[in-house]
């Protein structure tokens, strides 16, 4: 078994907290994917005041589920 499928398996061992504050660790060491130069960044904050504008525009996860599943049939 490789390394990291053994690492997993300690990993998905452990208690909930303990897996939470394992992942918690391992994301802070990884660099940051978005930086307040990312366009990703820009656009978050272009949609989040499209929202603010108007919160009549946004949908519900319920139908968002159902826009989903009209589109598979």
């Amino acid at each position: 078994m490789s390394t990291i499928l053994e690492v997993k398996k300690l990993a998905l061992d452990l208690p909930e907290r303990e897996r939470a504050a394992l992942a918690a660790n391992l994301l802070d060491s990884l660099p940051g994917i978005l930086s307040d130069d990312d366009e990703g960044v820009a656009e978050a904050l272009r949609r989040d005041a499209e929202i603010e504008a108007d919160p009549n525009q946004t949908i519900s996860l319920a139908e968002l589920d159902s826009h989903i599943q009209g589109r598979r049939l």
